[in-house]
């Protein structure tokens, strides 16, 4: 339970890292597409890049030429996309200052100058990652107590079963006078040491595991780099004193709740 734990906090904190450099590489940039006859293209352009000058909030802007239009199509349409023969928009590429500027202001203006100008400040796009980056940190979370609401459970039903093997014995220790919370003590003791052996072994497990897998450095596919960064390699080291903790509890309750019915 400890290794499936550490690959599901893995995974959280990798897919999380991933919306959020999406989300941050698309926070301070937009697009504007030009869709006009080619006649006025150029114009249109002109226009387009003599607002952005003048706009509050913008740092930058530049239009791409036909090799950077020709690469960024490249993935899906091969090196050799015939541009002079499609009517492919001229793009043009924000990049914005910190404080950013007013986009409802730009649409306004663009309307007015140059009609064939559309603006996109991919908030559609962030938006969307922003909110994937958080539910799947809460998923993540959520996966480590269900694994923890499955280990309380695994142990309770041990300790019920050892308690009742052992009833015997149990009867015996009463008889010479010993007291249900001694008795409970010895099967906590015994099943919260072994919950913390185990969860630790898991977690060394797990944390090796993660650390072969490849990185986003060697490849760039999108599941790879699960794995931690930083400071978060730390987190897995949580698990086993929550699974010690778990362990107590649950083997506290069940040894008191199956003492009372041996009564």
């Amino acid at each position: 339970m400890a290794f499936l734990a550490v690959f599901a906090m893995a995974l959280s904190m990798a897919a999380g890292r991933l919306a959020d450099r999406w989300s941050d590489a698309l926070a301070q940039s937009s697009t504007i597409r030009i869709s006009a006859p080619p006649a006025e293209m150029e114009a249109q352009t002109w226009a387009v890049l003599t607002v952005l000058e003048q706009t509050p909030g913008v740092e930058s802007a530049r239009a791409l030429s036909d090799e950077d239009q020709q690469a960024l199509l490249a993935p899906w349409f091969g090196p050799d996309l015939p541009l002079d023969d499609l009517p492919v928009p001229q793009l043009i590429e924000i990049t914005e200052t910190a404080d950013g500027y007013d986009a409802d202001g730009l649409r306004q203006r663009l309307a007015a100058e140059a009609p064939g100008a559309v603006l996109d400040d991919h908030d559609r796009w962030r938006r969307p990652l922003a909110e994937a980056a958080g539910r799947l940190r809460v998923l993540g979370w959520l996966a480590l107590v269900l694994i923890l609401g499955a280990t309380g459970a695994m142990v309770t039903l041990a300790a019920q079963s050892a308690l009742s093997a052992n009833e015997q014995v149990i009867r015996v220790l009463r008889l010479v006078g010993a007291r249900d919370s001694y008795i409970a003590r010895a099967f906590v003791r015994r099943f919260t040491i072994r919950a913390l052996t185990g969860a630790a072994l898991g977690v060394i497990v797990g944390l090796l595991a993660v650390a072969i897998l490849p990185s986003a450095r060697d490849t760039a596919a999108i599941l790879t780099g699960l794995s931690f960064s930083g400071a978060g390699w730390f987190w897995p080291l949580i698990i086993p004193p929550l699974a010690g903790a778990t362990a107590f509890a649950a083997t506290r309750i069940a040894a008191f709740r199956t003492l009372r019915s041996l009564q």
